[in-house]
């Protein structure tokens, strides 16, 4: 089985994997990373959290080897729903969560990881954010994308703001959706080991600032009011005020 953590960029989807990561090496399944090597996936799962990107035919195809041969792993991804996914859902060999954030957060988010890591020479998958309405254009994709995961069944849905304010609930949730014993001591350990402001040096939280609603402060009126506009049909079903 492929456990699969899909994420809206920067609303903790790092965190997220993570945890989920951890959680599932209790039951002595495989290391994506490990899976990676051994069945030479290089090219498909990229970066340190095995991200397959595009959820296309070919990619799940060549994932899904490993777990028919019996392996359980965890990778990530960005992107939307495919035919593919869906199958692969409906048949039990794909488990998914899907994680968002407040999108203009997640916006402002990205936009300052992108400018950060220009300024120290090293640019990323953000930096060619350089301006308010890129951002925007990029972050309505991300958007879209989510209104997609949200129409899709047996799918866990988790909202990064949920998870740093009530992590005992939703952590638990994803606790019973991964089939795991909440009570081993094992699974209890990742779970505390996870919990936000419990080790703030702790590799893997994937945290810079992820203050709720930074972007009231950093955006001008004028820029909340293009967000408002774009996102009016968006906000109330994602849980979030104007």
């Amino acid at each position: 089985m492929i456990v699969l953590s899909v994420g809206m960029p920067r609303a903790g989807s790092g965190w997220h994997y993570n945890l989920i990561h951890d959680l599932m090496k209790t039951t002595g399944c495989a290391d994506a990373q490990d899976i990676r090597k051994k069945y030479g996936l290089q090219k498909i799962l990229t970066e340190v959290n095995c991200n397959i990107g595009v959820l296309s035919p070919r990619r799940l195809a060549m994932v899904t080897v490993p777990a028919v041969m019996g392996n359980t792993f965890v990778i990530k991804a960005h992107a939307g729903p495919s035919p593919a996914s869906q199958l692969l859902a409906s048949t039990g060999m794909l488990r998914i969560t899907y994680i968002y954030r407040d999108p203009r957060d997640a916006m402002l988010s990205a936009f300052d990881y992108g400018q950060r890591a220009l300024t120290k020479g090293r640019p990323n998958a953000f930096s060619h954010l350089s301006d308010f309405e890129k951002s925007v254009d990029f972050m309505m994709e991300y958007v879209h994308i989510w209104e997609r995961w949200m129409g899709e069944k047996n799918v866990l849905i988790a909202r990064y703001e949920d998870l740093l304010t009530n992590y005992d609930v939703e952590s638990a949730k994803l606790v019973e959706y991964l089939k795991l014993d909440a009570s081993k001591a094992e699974v209890r350990a990742v779970v505390d080991q996870y919990r936000p402001g419990a080790n703030d040096g702790q590799q893997g939280l994937h945290f810079f600032k992820g203050k709720i609603g930074r972007f009231r402060d950093a955006y001008t009126s004028e820029q909340q009011a293009v967000l408002i506009e774009k996102l009016t049909p968006y906000l109330k079903k994602m849980g979030y005020e104007k």
